[in-house]
């Protein structure tokens, strides 16, 4: 097992985190670990990094395993550049290779040092290991497959946006090839194609995955164990999420059954005590009876520690037919146009999703339409009777408490009133009066959505209302905005919730809109076009013979020279690559640091130069195969 766990506790004060915790992760497993926002989901991630000691319990690492953390808003240097920050991933490895200079310029005068030349030969295995001599081209592969071109490499990491941040900290982990990948809330402000990216790597990666996440959609993808985190104990479920669901339903309804039996017989067992312990013939029976009941242990009642929201939002009164009419509309920002021309009408009680890549436009599209940004041309009408309400983002911090963020705006409400509505939003007890600064993001998010509800809207601008939301917390707003009859536009990643809602898609990219029927509409032809653009690659690749009999013949014969030749020049260099491989391992070499650095990087671009030569030779191979059916 790579990591085990077993009756792991933490308390943080009088509050109780994790109790008893046992559970192991072996090789190859896909781990999703679900539960409320402060079940103790990140706790559990840091206690395994090693950044939190439990309280009691055993936790251990398989010897010589490595782990990975992706942390949920992990820290970057904003002072270096995208290459820089993946180049800090070996500083392990350049420190090594600093100190190998030094030790070598000392060796050409002390050559028969033996610490000079056991520390030499400690710092070369450290390089080795890592593929230091090949560290620029192992970055620049890695950047490349993450996104990010080489235009992109002197790019400031403080000017990069959530997706490009998350990218880049998942590039470096790559660098360090983990046994473990332990990843906190990676789809986080990711896009589809950056998502679809993540899963597909992710699906064939080579070690562990332990993954938080409320995404729906990446957890079926992805996992194929779910761990949940409730009343601060762990049960481990087979299968993706989809999976999990009926197993915990049908958990839950086996613990209530055994808990009402074991409460019937408790109570039948009282009774007989009760009516037969204080008459003569029946006292012996009655105490066995009351002996077992004192014996008896009762299953407990299912508790689940986060509370399924059931809120319902509604409007006073219907607004003309006409909700919102759009016409010839731009939008820009910073001098950059996001939108061009874009005509559109939505109706009393339709729905539309604003979706597309990260830095599309579509919050500042969303900002627009709602009024509080100013376009650069077009028009924008609200129909008659119209009373909007917009959830920001980023939720801006309050200065009062929670109970008075609502009542200095209704101050007609009593605190019965006010307590009622804050707990159809998971706001009980004491938790009223938190300080609002205080609040997660989770937290905020629920405290607008109380507001919302108060407002009674008939038509909602929501940017990207999820993502601070709990997988439970989810699924509540999922019903109310399935459920509301107003009108509905919102941005949002949630691929869940943009299918469930099943309305239009305005897709935004490259300052171009097109509407789509629905999700499934909109992702049946984003997969049309990928094998579009792979057929037509092939079709370049592989020309068409003309009919000509003499123009067959003649390519024919050119192929099968062309196919001889690279044969040969594949060969070639596969006896450079053997005999460089053999140099790498002399004494003479591995002394020689520069020698060195120059036959690694030959190494790399013969290897390179031999996988283009087998890409070449596999298309002629096919195109020939082709031509002989003719």
């Amino acid at each position: 097992m790579l990591i085990t766990l077993n009756k792991v506790c933490l308390s943080f004060g009088s509050d109780v985190i994790l109790q008893d915790i046992t559970a192991q992760l072996d090789k190859q497993n896909r781990i999703g670990i679900i539960g409320e926002n402060g079940a103790g989901k990140t706790t559990l991630l840091r206690i395994l990094m090693g950044q939190l000691l439990p309280d009691s319990g055993e936790f251990s690492v398989q010897r010589g395993s490595t782990l990975g953390y992706l942390e949920q808003n992990g820290a970057l240097n904003s002072a270096l550049t995208v290459y820089q920050e993946m180049e800090s991933a070996f500083s392990a490895v350049t420190a090594a290779m600093e100190e190998l200079k030094a030790i070598e310029q000392q060796l050409v005068n002390h050559a028969e040092d033996a610490q000079l030349i056991e520390r030499h030969s400690y710092l070369v295995a450290i390089i080795d290991a890592a593929d230091g001599y090949n560290m620029d081209t192992q970055i620049k592969k890695i950047l490349f497959g993450m996104g990010f071109p080489a235009s992109t490499h002197s790019k400031e990491v403080r000017v990069l946006s959530g997706g490009e941040r998350t990218r880049l900290l998942l590039a470096k982990l790559l660098l360090q090839n983990p046994d473990v990948l332990i990843l906190d809330e990676p789809t986080n402000h990711l896009d589809f194609e950056t998502l679809e990216w993540l899963e597909n790597y992710l699906k064939g990666y080579s070690g562990a995955v332990l993954v938080v996440s409320h995404d729906r959609y990446f957890l079926d993808e992805v996992t194929n164990f779910i761990w949940e985190l409730e009343d601060t104990h762990l049960i481990s479920y087979r299968g993706n999420y989809s999976a999990y669901l009926p197993q915990k339903e049908m958990a839950v309804q086996l613990q209530q059954k055994q808990h009402d039996a074991d409460v019937a017989k408790a109570a039948k067992l009282q009774d007989y005590v009760d009516r037969n312990l204080v008459r003569a013939s029946t006292t012996k029976m009655a105490q066995s009876r009351r002996k077992q009941l004192e014996k008896m242990d009762i299953t407990e009642k299912p508790k689940t520690s986060h509370t399924e929201l059931k809120f319902q939002f509604e409007f006073d009164v219907a607004p003309y037919n006409e909700v919102l009419t759009i016409k010839a509309l731009d939008v820009a920002i910073g001098g950059k146009t996001l939108i061009k021309q874009l005509n559109l009408q939505v109706l009393r009680g339709e729905r539309l999703v604003i979706a597309g890549p990260n830095g599309a436009g579509k919050s500042t599209l969303l900002r627009v339409l709602a009024g509080r940004l100013k376009p650069l041309s077009g028009t924008i009408k609200l129909g008659s009777g119209v009373r909007p309400s917009f959830f920001e983002q980023q939720q801006t911090l309050r200065s009062s408490s929670v109970i008075n963020a609502i009542w200095d705006k209704y101050p007609k409400f009593t605190e019965l009133e006010v307590r009622n509505l804050l707990a159809r939003f998971n706001f009980k007890g004491e938790d009223v009066f938190k300080e609002a600064s205080k609040l997660s993001g989770g937290e905020l998010a629920r405290l607008r959505f109380a507001e919302i509800l108060l407002e009674r809207p008939n038509l909602m601008f929501l940017d990207e209302p999820t993502n601070h939301l709990d997988i439970y917390t989810r699924e509540s707003l999922g019903n109310a905005l399935a459920c509301y009859e107003g009108t509905l536009l919102l941005v949002t990643h949630d691929r869940y919730l943009m299918n469930s809602l099943e309305c239009p898609i305005l897709y935004v990219e490259e300052d171009k809109t097109t509407l789509y029927e629905s999700y499934q509409a909109m992702m049946q032809h984003q997969a049309a076009e990928v094998q579009n653009t792979i057929s037509a690659a092939k079709a370049q690749a592989q020309p068409k013979p003309t009919a000509a009999p003499k123009e067959l013949r003649r390519r024919k014969a050119e192929l099968r020279n062309l196919i001889r030749d690279t044969e040969i020049e594949i060969e070639k260099l596969g006896a450079d690559i053997v005999e460089m491989e053999a140099l790498l391992g002399t004494d003479e070499v591995l002394k020689d640091h520069e020698r060195l650095r120059q036959l690694c990087d030959d190494l790399d671009d013969t290897r390179f130069k031999q996988d283009e030569l087998y890409t070449k030779w596999e298309q002629l191979v096919e195109e020939n195969e082709t031509l002989l059916e003719e």
